[in-house]
């Protein structure tokens, strides 16, 4: 069978509306082989891995491990681990920093509070501070997961390290690999899909100016499905592509429609129309899936900006 990237590739599905949610990514550096189910299936100890994904539930926290591009034999427990928290709204967006020798430490953090921006519960259980640093671009070569994501996403991750590109690190899991490889740039939180070396440094320098950069973007990890694709779509129409102009404030309706309002820091606003459709002919959705599957698209139906005196109303 065709590897899933590939066909999604051929067919050119949209990549905008695809991005995994989550208003804050926990990120912690666990080196060695992962499994497709890293944060229970790695040589961090299963029972922290489950405690983890049990307390970040309905948080909007988003955990995952890291680790540095290259080879992965096991190396041993690190003695020292980086670890790193991004709260990607509009707004309140932040990156903070630590190292931590016991990953149990991790547990000692507010998730919720996490999720919802206070950055405080990170500082006083880990000694953490804002990153001062470059951004981050985490790109997914968990090979477990999806063979995609290791034959597109290793190669990538070790080509912008070799060439000196700072901040890059591997990820367990972005989501979408039929889209890979599959990059998150950090602290703003936009994905990107089929991402070549050129775009990811791109991305970089957009967000070191707090930019966005939105070829290839499949959309900003804040917002839900809908909102990625009107808030992409927004920024197509008017230009705008300061990382924290815009924000999207309601969402109406529901699948397999709805109406997105976006709204920019000068005051204007855009009511987005998006619609559910489906990724046609039916294609593998993941490498060795059983079933063709015919995956959601995000499809904008229409854009327009709302007059002043009908908001006034």
């Amino acid at each position: 069978m065709s590897r899933c990237a590939t066909v999604s590739r051929s067919f050119d599905e949209p990549v905008p509306g695809t991005a995994a949610t989550a208003t804050t990514w926990l990120l912690l550096e666990q080196p060695g082989p992962w499994g497709a189910r890293a944060l229970t299936s790695s040589h961090l100890d299963p029972v922290l891995g489950r405690a983890l994904e049990a307390a970040a539930g309905g948080t909007g926290v988003r955990v995952a491990l890291i680790r540095r591009p290259g080879r992965h034999a096991d190396p041993g427990p690190p003695p020292v681990r980086h670890v790193y928290a991004a709260h990607t709204v509009p707004g309140n967006v932040w990156l903070h920093s630590a190292t931590l020798r016991d990953p149990r430490r991790l547990l000692d953090l507010d998730l919720a509070a996490l999720g919802a921006g206070d950055h405080r519960s990170f500082g006083a259980a880990l000694g953490g501070r804002p990153h001062g640093g470059d951004p981050l671009a985490l790109v997914c070569t968990n090979g477990k997961r999806d063979r995609c994501c290791a034959l597109l996403g290793r190669p990538l991750a070790a080509e912008l390290a070799a060439s000196g590109v700072q901040g890059v690190w591997e990820v367990t899991h972005l989501g979408g690999h039929r889209f890979s490889p599959t990059v998150l740039v950090l602290p703003y939180g936009y994905a990107y899909g089929r991402a070549e070396a050129h775009t990811v440094r791109e991305a970089l320098q957009g967000a070191r100016e707090g930019r966005v950069v939105v070829e290839g973007c499949r959309g900003c990890s804040a917002w839900e499905r809908p909102g990625q694709a009107a808030e992409l779509a927004v920024r197509s129409a008017s230009g705008e592509y300061a990382a924290g102009a815009l924000a999207v404030v309601r969402t109406e309706g529901g699948a397999p429609r709805w109406e997105v309002t976006v709204a920019h820091a000068d005051g204007r606003r855009w009511r987005v129309t998006v619609a559910r459709g489906a990724a046609l002919p039916p294609r593998p959705e993941t490498c060795g899936a059983a079933v063709l599957g015919a995956p959601a698209r995000m499809d904008v139906v229409a854009v327009r900006e709302l007059r002043t005196t009908a908001l006034a109303g």
